[in-house]
């Protein structure tokens, strides 16, 4: 081989594929529209630096800062070629990537470039908004907190020794697809989060008759009151706190006495078979909250509907976690006391055996449900003093030892039955009219929050990794998870226009299952599709004469359908070979 001659090689894989969906919905425009050049800023913009790198962290699943820059240098000809732009050394050095993360923190501006991606999103792909779901997520990591620090300890589902971060998130159903995130401290009360939320979301699509979904702490009457003033509608379950846990229980004697017919919700499984998810029943309810408005405090009246709903799936989760406390707590309370023998702590007095039976009934919550009877034993020992002499002339004393023996441990079973008649029901409560949402939407709607938990995995785990952390610094931490919530938004965004289009098509796509090629699926997500592009690669040869000839690893049919249901083409690949 002539040694002129130079042969580079470039992994590009879905990097094409990604970058051609965000230019789509503008994003390197519009981040530059609110991310200023500094005078002295050279090279890239900040909105191809915010992409490029967002393609980087889809590609490799790695959203540390360090790998950036290598990556980027062994890519260099895909990019430029892309962005027609020269790509330089200093475009994405930790420091560069650092600055894009701070000006991303700034509230006002991210709030401005969420605002403007959330309606292009709507815009491209015709989207028609009908539901909002609102949740929180933590983040924990090994941070020191400190007075005003972000980190702090709270109510969490990760890990409760570890100081966190809360992000709130409201997504758009059915897709999942994040509209906005925002991030507060760890310790943060969830109910403040939702009325900011439903504002900021309004910002982005227009229009009235919105339904906003939420759990138990978006219930708050105020909330509520909120939503409906602007002209939208809420369903939540009602949080089980002041009155609404005594009416509660008046709501579920009255189911149980047959006094409301209760209504079944069927759902389908795989197979095209229906089982019954729950059985309820519905009423209306005049309610009123004071709110302020253009500084004025008036009373607001409404009517919304209640639905009393008892799944059979939480009803038996309720069921096991009795069954599971009660034998528990048996255990325990027969272990207080042990047969006599080496090494057998004896309970001597019965105040002591009370008082740590009691705490094993309260620690297990089966008071009332467990009873449990003891019995005061004496062993009467002689023991005689001296020596030499027959017993009847030495001197003696009589030992007493006393140990408290629980004899029996009984369930109290009318109290377990009653109990037993509450499990599995929950209050839901919408604002939204009867011939808007029945029982049957309502129920099926709210248990459809699996598709914002699923945005939330995507963060936290593969392919963002977002747990752990990296950085240290609260702006950065605030500009990191603002940046990957973008990436969520693409992930979804792909995975629900390919599944749409299949559904439309009624198509399947084979080839997806590594251990089942022949196997059709129309529901892929977009890692399984992503998956697909690798080892696509771009072959550089650079002849003596100065002849660039560029080669592409040719797509395959597989490949080529991807992109045709994403609306793309194969010269989103093919090109990069031109020259």
């Amino acid at each position: 081989m002539n040694p002129e001659t130079n042969i580079t090689t470039e992994r590009i894989d879905d990097f094409p594929l990604l970058l051609e969906v965000m230019v789509r919905l503008s994003l390197p425009s519009l981040i530059d529209q609110h991310l200023k050049r500094h005078g002295l800023h050279k090279g890239l913009s900040w909105g191809w630096i915010a992409a490029i790198w967002l393609a980087h962290v889809l590609t490799e699943g790695d959203h540390r800062k360090l790998p950036v820059q290598a990556w980027v240098r062994q890519a260099g000809d895909t990019i430029e070629r892309i962005t027609g732009m020269k790509v330089g050394e200093l475009d994405f050095t930790d420091d560069r990537l650092t600055l894009l993360l701070r000006r991303l923190s700034k509230p006002d501006t991210w709030q401005a470039i969420e605002t403007e991606l959330g309606r292009n999103i709507l815009r491209v792909y015709e989207l028609q908004p009908k539901r909002v779901r609102l949740d929180t997520t933590t983040v924990s990591g090994y941070h020191a907190g400190g007075e005003g620090s972000l980190f702090e300890f709270g109510h969490s589902k990760d890990d409760p020794t570890l100081r966190q971060v809360k992000v709130m998130v409201a997504a758009l159903d059915p897709l999942g697809l994040p509209l906005v995130s925002q991030v507060v401290a760890g310790s943060t009360a969830d109910d403040p989060l939702y009325i900011p939320a439903v504002d900021r979301v309004l910002q982005i699509i227009d229009g009235t008759g919105l339904l906003f979904v939420g759990d138990s702490k978006m219930s708050a009457l105020a909330t509520r009151a909120h939503i409906h003033r602007l002209n939208q509608h809420y369903l939540c379950p009602l949080a089980l706190t002041g009155k609404t846990a005594e009416e509660m229980s008046q709501w579920i004697e009255a189911a149980n006495r047959g006094d409301f017919p209760l209504q079944p919700v069927y759902v389908e499984n795989d197979k095209g078979k229906y089982k019954q998810l729950a059985e309820g029943y519905v009423f209306e309810r005049r309610v009123s909250a004071e709110i302020v408005a253009d500084d004025q405090a008036e009373v607001q009246e409404w009517t919304e509907q209640v639905f009393i709903v008892r799944s059979e799936s939480y009803r038996q989760t309720m069921q096991k976690g009795l069954d599971g406390r009660l034998q528990r707590a048996t255990d325990k309370l027969l272990a207080l006391t042990p047969p006599p023998g080496r090494g057998k702590r004896q309970i001597q007095e019965e105040g002591e055996l009370t008082k740590a039976a009691d705490a094993i009934l309260k620690a297990h919550a089966v008071e009332g449900l467990l009873t449990y009877t003891f019995e005061r034993q004496e062993k009467r020992q002689t023991k005689y003093l001296g020596r030499g002499r027959g017993n009847a002339e030495r001197p003696k004393h009589e030992i007493v030892t006393v140990r408290c023996q629980i004899t029996t441990v009984v369930r109290q079973e009318e109290a377990i039955t009653a109990i037993q008649k509450t499990f599995g029901w929950r209050a839901y409560v919408t604002d939204a009219p009867a011939e808007q949402l029945t029982l049957e939407q309502a129920v099926l709607t709210y248990r459809d929050e699996w598709l914002i938990e699923h945005g939330f995995h995507r963060l936290k785990g593969a392919p963002l990794s977002l747990d752990p952390l990296f950085v240290q610094r609260d702006d950065q931490v605030v500009g990191l998870i603002n940046f990957l919530s973008m990436a969520v938004r693409f992930l979804t965004l792909i995975e629900f226009v390919v599944r749409r289009n299949l559904k439309q098509n009624q198509e399947k796509l084979t080839g997806l299952i590594e251990n089942n090629p022949k196997k059709g699926i129309d529901n892929p997500t977009t890692e399984r599709l992503l998956k697909t592009f690798d080892d696509v690669t771009l072959t550089i040869v650079r002849l003596p004469d100065q002849t660039i000839i560029r080669h592409i690893t040719p797509l395959t049919p597989l490949q080529t359908r991807i992109l045709e249901l994403l609306g793309l083409s194969a010269a989103v690949y093919t090109r990069l070979t031109e020259n």
